[in-house]
């Protein structure tokens, strides 16, 4: 018997339930983990609340990432053995496979090694945060050095892994952020400009930056009615990569800013890129390499405990963390 986490309902972080059950062996094609550390996504949150790309069905799993120790593998799979260290990568379904728990079952192709020099915390905060950013900026947007990249909800696991890779690569992250209270820790951690949007004149802002030329690339994950904005400081031929929906308002589509800058507004998901295992090796590849030199590095907002996932789901809800919030098993 194995701890896992379901849910009955739709709602508030205390639908999340930790219950015991047998864990069957490894199908074909699939991998038993025993889970060391799990990272939390928003994703995961906004499955949890029904509001994601799929709805959950019940008694729902939930989660996308974990590390830790192969127990057992199914028929058919190749490259990895017993006692191996591991981390998941996400590109699979939710109610089809759920990470949240002391053992789990994976599809063999969700799993990828990771540098030996992080520790179970770090080893399970890299793939969603680093392939989502990698798979916008450099597989789609090809970004250059010394453009200008405007990234909201910078604050997070994905914008700063995005901020990590503008440096890597040379080009100029610029970090919107809603309060003041985190402008310095993202000064801190690599954004070389930080746009405080309660306070702040945003447009005035990117523009006075980028000396009116605007942003290149813009990433975000929110949406809402600040889409009229970004697309106002976007470059001319800029592209937006819309890559979540967390602003609970309306997305108003900015057709004169499309139109009169010949602008590219990109629904972008992670799913479309580890979906394509040639793309996918590549990017493990050269993101496997940047964490073992150190040029990567995942950033920990805070650790839970497995019986505390409710408080560490409703700390993710919070917004009020800067990087992973992390669950130990």
């Amino acid at each position: 018997m194995s701890k896992v986490v379901r849910f009955n309902q739709t709602g508030e972080p205390d639908v999340l339930e930790l219950r015991d059950e047998q864990i069957p062996p490894p199908a074909e094609g699939e991998v038993q983990i025993l889970v060391a550390a799990i990272g939390l996504n928003r994703a995961e949150a906004m499955f949890r609340r029904g509001q994601y790309l799929e709805a959950p069905e019940f008694p729902a799993r939930i989660g996308y990432e974990a590390a830790g120790t192969i127990t057992a593998l199914g028929d058919g799979v190749t490259g990895f053995k017993v006692g191996d260290a591991v981390s998941t990568v996400p590109n699979f379904s939710m109610n089809h496979y759920g990470i949240y728990g002391e053992r789990v079952n994976v599809p063999a192709s969700a799993l990828a090694f990771h540098p030996p020099s992080l520790d179970w915390e770090h080893a399970t905060a890299i793939w969603m945060q680093y392939l989502t950013a990698y798979g916008a900026l450099i597989d789609i947007a090809n970004m250059q050095p010394d453009e200008f990249v405007l990234i909201p909800a910078a604050s997070s696991s994905v914008g700063l892994a995005a901020i990590q890779l503008c440096n890597l690569i040379g080009a100029v992250p610029i970090a919107l952020t809603r309060n003041r209270s985190k402008k310095q820790d993202l000064l801190d951690h690599g954004a070389q400009h930080v746009v405080v949007s309660e306070e702040e004149d945003v447009i005035a802002a990117v523009e006075n930056i980028t000396n009116g030329q605007g942003a290149r690339i813009v990433f975000d994950p929110v949406g809402g009615p600040m889409l009229n904005t970004l697309a106002e400081v976007t470059a001319p031929h800029g592209i937006i990569f819309q890559y979540g929906a967390l602003s609970p308002e309306p997305t108003p589509f900015p057709l004169f800013s499309v139109l009169g800058k010949g602008l590219t507004i990109r629904g972008y998901t992670l799913f479309e890129f580890t979906s394509d295992p040639e793309v996918l090796d590549r990017a493990k590849t050269a993101i496997y390499g940047w964490l073992e030199s150190g040029q990567l590095s995942p950033i920990i907002a805070r650790t839970f405990s497995l019986d505390d996932i409710v408080e560490a789901h409703r700390y993710l809800e919070s917004n009020t963390q800067l990087g992973k919030i992390i669950v130990t098993v």
